[in-house]
């Protein structure tokens, strides 16, 4: 049974980090397509982040491009979210998904892409 949980949400000022943990079981990380996607309060769910298997390539959306690193330890079968800079309007709930299909950059960005899905964190900027 594949389990994606993540942890690490709270409230932080602006201008503050957080990491964002994202444990898997049932897979692992480094053979599957993984991403981190956020969605705030009445928008739409949007793509963040995402790290191919195998020798990574990573990318990341325009907004947090310069502020948040993902990154995976294979041995702790977690993905990360090192987010810096924070700003009012990364207020959200923070997904990581998970695919084993290999994805076209275009089609990582895009929420029907990802067959797993955790049940998401709380994140809040706000003084």
């Amino acid at each position: 049974q594949v389990q994606l949980a993540e942890s690490g949400g709270e409230l932080v000022q602006p201008g503050g980090s957080l990491r964002l943990s994202c444990a898997a079981s049932g897979l692992h990380v480094s053979m599957m397509t993984m991403a981190w996607f956020r969605q705030g309060a009445g928008k739409e769910r949007e793509f963040v982040a995402s790290i191919t298997y195998g020798t990574p390539t990573i990318y990341y959306s325009d907004s947090v491009k310069g502020r948040f690193t993902t990154s995976r330890d294979s041995a702790k079968n977690t993905l990360y979210l090192q987010m810096n800079s924070l700003k009012p309007d990364d207020t959200a709930v923070y997904y990581c998904a998970a695919d084993p299909s290999g994805m076209s950059s275009e089609s990582m960005r895009l929420e029907h892409s990802y067959r797993y899905w955790g049940q998401g964190t709380q994140v809040t900027v706000s003084s």
